[in-house]
């Protein structure tokens, strides 16, 4: 990662900032991510504004809530795109003789959406969650023995 040049962070909160930042967490991008580049608070400081501002808050949690949904869309395209799957196999003179499975590539596609998957159990685990049932049914069966039975 590179080096953030402290001397371009926004450090003055504004309604087109915050609203920028809101809508690039509503599209998929990460907190982190939207103020790595120039003009953008650092993550700290836009969470105390957050904290501060209790209509950012709600702007917050309605963006965080759309950047889950996008991370879910997200998933399909990542598993759906198979154009790094294969790759040429080439002969010992370096002649094209048929294509080879790209297991780098299928293995980075799939763990891609693994850390999705996981993140969204976590981040909307009502609407992305294993549903986890934690009722118990059943019948118990009470057989009676006499003492000398027993």
């Amino acid at each position: 990662m590179g080096e953030v040049d402290l001397s371009k962070r926004a450090s003055k909160k504004s309604k087109a900032l915050t609203d920028d930042i809101c809508a690039r967490i509503s599209a998929g991008e990460s907190l982190r991510a939207v103020c790595r580049d120039d003009g953008m608070p650092a993550p700290s400081t836009f969470l105390l504004w957050v904290k501060d501002d209790e209509a950012l808050a709600e702007q917050y949690a309605r963006a965080m809530e759309a950047r889950a949904d996008a991370l879910f869309d997200e998933m399909f395209d990542i598993a759906d795109d198979a154009r790094n799957d294969w790759m040429e196999k080439l002969n010992r003179d370096g002649e094209v003789v048929g294509e080879i499975l790209n297991k780098e590539a299928v293995m980075r596609s799939s763990l891609r959406v693994d850390v999705r998957k996981w993140a969204l159990a976590r981040m909307a685990p009502k609407k992305y969650g294993d549903k986890v049932d934690h009722n118990v049914s059943g019948q118990i069966a009470v057989i009676s023995r006499e003492d000398e039975q027993l």
